[in-house]
């Protein structure tokens, strides 16, 4: 969603108009005098339920809870453009909380963040960690398999859960991965009179009676065998389910090296297999989003498992038949085409929605395929390779090198 366009003399007459406030558990007392006024001043206090009974003392306008589903809040807010609207929030509004989905719908100056403690330094503080050394995650609203790929020896991980019994499910995903023996702290109602902290190893949870209000601190240990997930591309094929059609170890790792991810740019998977380089792509930043297109159902659920698994639970996975399963899609800023390129229409209409700058790596094992990456190698231009692996295998009692398939690569920028 993006600001409407204003005639500048509307602009300044809206004015600052709307305060976004952060308010934490010990309700008003906790608020700055601006966070006060700006309540005290509204015609309209939007919030949670709880919000709005801890700022209860203040507000002298409407309250208006927020609407169930939460997606139209945001359009709730806008239609009062104008009138002194105040917006409760807990601790920072602006670490996953509404205000950046309300500040990218507005011009500067019609609105103002007055943030409190966010829950996650109100947890370092109290466990005297490092806030800038510690994983910060989210599975608010979203699957507990976001924590996987910050899963490691010695790491340390808050999770801001929205369910009681999101602790026991995590304890119970890391005996089940091999990090049973992890420390897990829940930390409750922070900041608030019903302050509580209690601790134990995942692989004897048994806390019970959690308020939903908590935050979760992990001290990650790995058992033998646990699951890690590298850093870097090129992880073993073994973590990934597959029926034979997936982008190898050793050629995944040039290819994620020649797409080249970027901050918040999005990647199509064309032809995806078992999703592996879809799913590498989104394991190089948190900020990265990807979709993996696959023309038969059973890869594609392969596919969505896949990236359960591996702690990419947000790619998106289109069925269908490129290039026609292409249509509407966003538009990229890299393409990756390994099971897609015998046709020609699919490199066409890859390349034309690119944006400007973005990168296309298509591969090739066939003849047939490689004579359309050559045909449009030399229209184009580009980087061509060809490159092949070779692993040692059991000859009778001796061993020797078998080859794999050779791959031809071809890699593009767009002008």
């Amino acid at each position: 969603m993006h600001s409407p366009d204003l005639d500048p003399r509307q602009s300044a007459a809206l004015a600052c108009w709307l305060a976004i406030v952060g308010i934490g558990e010990d309700g008003i007392d906790g608020l700055s005098s601006a966070a006060r006024d700006a309540i005290q001043n509204a015609e309209f206090v939007f919030g949670g339920a709880r919000h709005l009974a801890l700022a209860g003392p203040l507000i002298r306008g409407e309250a208006r809870a927020w609407p169930t589903p939460f997606d139209h809040a945001v359009e709730k807010v806008l239609a009062e453009r104008g009138r002194r609207v105040c917006v409760l929030a807990s601790g920072d509004p602006f670490h996953h909380g509404i205000g950046p989905l309300l500040a990218r719908c507005l011009h500067p100056g019609e609105w103002i963040g007055i943030p409190s403690v966010s829950a996650f330094s109100l947890a370092a503080a109290r466990l005297g960690w490092s806030l800038a050394d510690a994983a910060l995650v989210s599975v608010h609203g979203r699957a507990l398999e976001r924590i996987f790929p910050h899963l490691f020896e010695a790491a340390r991980l808050l999770v801001l859960t929205s369910e009681r019994n999101s602790p026991a499910k995590l304890a119970d995903l890391l005996v089940r991965l091999g990090f049973g023996s992890s420390h897990l702290s829940v930390l409750e109602c922070l900041g608030g009179p019903r302050e509580r902290i209690r601790m134990c190893r995942a692989d004897q949870f048994a806390l019970e009676d959690i308020d939903p209000l908590h935050v979760l601190a992990l001290e990650v240990h790995a058992d033998t065998g646990a699951r890690v997930i590298a850093r870097v591309p090129g992880l073993p094929d073994k973590l990934f389910e597959n029926d034979g059609q997936i982008t190898k170890r050793e050629v995944r790792a040039v290819a994620l090296s020649s797409l080249a991810p970027r901050r918040q740019e999005l990647l199509w998977d064309i032809g995806a297999g078992a999703g592996s380089i879809s799913i590498e792509w989104m394991l190089a930043d948190v900020s990265l989003r990807a979709i993996a297109i696959e023309a038969l159902p059973e890869r594609a659920a392969r596919v969505r498992r896949n990236a359960f698994l591996l702690g990419v639970p947000e790619l998106v996975v289109i069925e269908g038949q490129a290039p026609e399963a292409l249509d509407g899609l966003p538009s990229p800023a890299a393409v990756f085409i390994g099971g897609g390129a015998s046709d020609a229409g699919v490199l066409e209409r890859a390349s034309a929605a690119l944006s400007r700058g973005g990168r296309l790596v298509a591969h090739a094992v066939t003849l047939e395929t490689e004579a359309i990456l050559l045909a449009a190698h030399a229209t184009l231009g580009g980087d061509l390779m060809r490159f092949d692996i070779q692993h040692a295998a059991a000859l009778g009692s001796f061993r020797t090198w078998r080859p794999a398939l050779p791959i031809t690569q071809w890699c593009w920028t767009k002008p």
